[in-house]
């Protein structure tokens, strides 16, 4: 894995190496988490997340934890656990010791509520969400209290028991903190420390009734791993004075310190938890894995690979402000690994049928041809050749200008590692369409330019008619054609790209491709990068989804 924490523009890095060159700790004290709440798929914003707290712990040698912060359980799922896990590995990481759940201090953290009561430092309100609203106050006037606020600790911990024991009714009343409802920081105005939620819970079943905030949760939870570095994104720099607040009223064991970055939004895509559930329950997408969402496992289905996310974690840095990232640049990453590390081969997705006239038609031969032109390691690979192949419709011409360096009738063409072609004359159907090509051959051009010294002017790719393999190739896109879809005008699901995707059933591909593993990834020359699907690829049906073309396609429209 890149250490994107290492080479990285990362003030959180150096913020951390300052305080061990001034000996305030050792890198080995060094403890972060990664702390996802399991209410649906990790995006790409989790990614940069991932990179940072794991890729952090590694470059000072310190740990990292996994901890799900699961206080929410009508929204949570094992299947988002599970998801969760799979994702972190697939990055590169692992976490230490066991996984962490919030729902794992549910009895430390009700007795730290008991402890805040009998202290005074929190109250049993009574106020109905709608009356709690009104008092609450808005961001230009102040809150007001609560008539329950001033209730005796006896009281107030006689009704938080009776919460606990579920005497009570949902929306009944909360545990909050008393902290000051004229707070210009709303969320220092009396916050919710426990609501009641008769619901089961997918760690600790039926046992609970009552669920903490994830405010009372988070920075109890840090303490009592010994977290040092709290990490978090900019929307919860206006939480850090409860934070704070709450680990100066309870006995917990250490003092994490919180610490804001900028957040990772890239334009064509959208990162919010509830507009990716739309997408998936509306059908707009085939689940949480379709390679056109920005979850971590569609990424991993459409083929990018773990380094390349790390290299574009690295190259955007730790900011502390937040800002919009062009799509390019996580293509870019994508293609400069792909480009070095994916081995090629050839595949036809629009095919039309050649018949070398003068090649016996009870021959065949095999080329031998490189695996990746730069990597002497990748194994190379054999192409069955006979007189019938095929090359893509868009590389034929009847008559072209000198700028078309593909085939034309009366002209040559190279096949890629393999003979010079002279074309000399197609075949049309009743409505006029080219539906096969008549050539010749030059036996002595395998490797060699012709005789007679005309070189051919272009290069195409193809299959061997009767070797090749047929396949299914889905070409994906990005799936919004608006840079900002969840801004401006409309609703985001009006900004959805109609041409996202597009499945092409009669495509032919090399032979060795039908035996590639699934996620096994290639550059189809002249045409893309590509992956054998994670889920429906097989050797009788192969089935390749495109990751990204050889170049950006959008940069030409002025929206890349």
């Amino acid at each position: 894995m890149t250490d994107t924490a290492a080479t990285g523009n990362n003030f959180i890095r150096d913020k951390i190496q300052r305080q061990i060159d001034a000996g305030e700790l050792r890198g080995s004290e060094v403890q972060l988490r990664f702390p996802p709440e399991p209410n649906g798929y990790l995006h790409i914003g989790h990614a940069k997340s991932i990179c940072l707290n794991f890729g952090l712990a590694e470059h000072f040698g310190g740990k990292c934890n996994l901890r799900f912060d699961d206080t929410n359980p009508a929204k949570e799922d094992l299947e988002y656990v599970d998801s969760i896990q799979d994702d972190i590995h697939w990055l590169g990481f692992d976490w230490s010791g066991e996984i962490h759940y919030a729902s794992g201090y549910f009895d430390t953290l009700y007795d730290y509520a008991l402890h805040m009561i009998d202290n005074g430092d929190a109250y049993v309100d009574s106020l109905s969400p709608d009356e709690a609203r009104e008092y609450r106050g808005t961001l230009t006037e102040p809150g007001k209290n609560s008539p329950y606020r001033d209730r005796s600790p006896t009281e107030n911990r006689q009704l938080f028991e009776a919460m606990r024991s579920g005497e009570l009714e949902e929306g009944s009343c909360a545990l909050r903190a008393k902290i000051d409802m004229a707070s210009p920081n709303m969320n220092m105005r009396d916050p919710i420390m426990y609501r009641i939620r008769k619901v089961p819970h997918h760690q600790t079943g039926d046992k609970w009734c009552i669920y903490p905030s994830y405010d009372f949760t988070h920075g109890q939870s840090d303490a009592l791993e010994g977290v040092t570095h709290s990490l978090c994104t900019l929307e919860f720099e206006d939480h850090r004075p409860l934070y704070e607040w709450f680990l100066t009223k309870l006995p917990v064991p250490a003092q994490p310190q919180q610490t804001e970055f900028g957040r990772l939004n890239i334009n064509y895509t959208v990162t919010s938890k509830r507009k990716l559930r739309l997408l998936v329950d509306q059908g707009h997408v085939a689940g949480w894995d379709d390679p056109r969402l920005s979850t971590i496992t569609g990424m991993r289905r459409r083929g990018y690979t773990p380094a390349a996310l790390g290299n574009f974690c690295e190259a955007i840095g730790v900011g502390r402000s937040d800002g919009v990232v062009d799509m390019s640049m996580l293509e870019h990453a994508v293609r400069g690994d792909l480009d070095k590390n994916a081995p090629r081969a050839m595949c036809v997705l629009d095919p039309l049928k050649v018949i070398i006239t003068n090649y016996p038609a009870d021959q065949s031969e095999e080329f031998i041809a490189a695996g990746h032109p730069n990597r002497d390691d990748l194994p190379s690979r054999t192409l069955p050749f006979s007189r019938e192949l095929y090359i893509e419709q868009d590389d034929f011409r009847e008559e072209a200008n000198k700028k078309f360096k593909r085939m034309v009738i009366g002209k040559k063409v190279r096949l890629r590692n393999g003979y010079v072609l002279l074309a000399e004359s197609c075949v049309k159907d009743t409505v006029g369409n080219i539906v096969e090509v008549h050539c010749s051959y030059d036996a002595d051009t395998l490797g060699n330019d012709p005789a007679d010294g005309v070189k051919p002017k272009g290069v195409i790719h193809w299959v061997d008619a009767k070797a090749g393999k047929r396949a299914t190739v889905r070409l994906y896109d990005r799936l919004f054609n608006d840079p900002t879809p969840d801004r401006g005008e409309g609703e985001y699901l009006d900004k959805l790209n109609p041409e996202s995707l597009r499945v092409v059933e009669n495509c032919w591909i090399e032979p060795s491709l039908a035996d590639a593993a699934p996620e096994d990834r290639f550059q189809f020359e002249r045409t893309g990068y590509f992956v054998a699907d994670k889920l429906d690829h097989s050797a009788d049906k192969p089935v390749f989804n495109r990751t990204i073309g050889l170049r950006d396609s959008w940069a030409s429209q002025g929206s890349a």
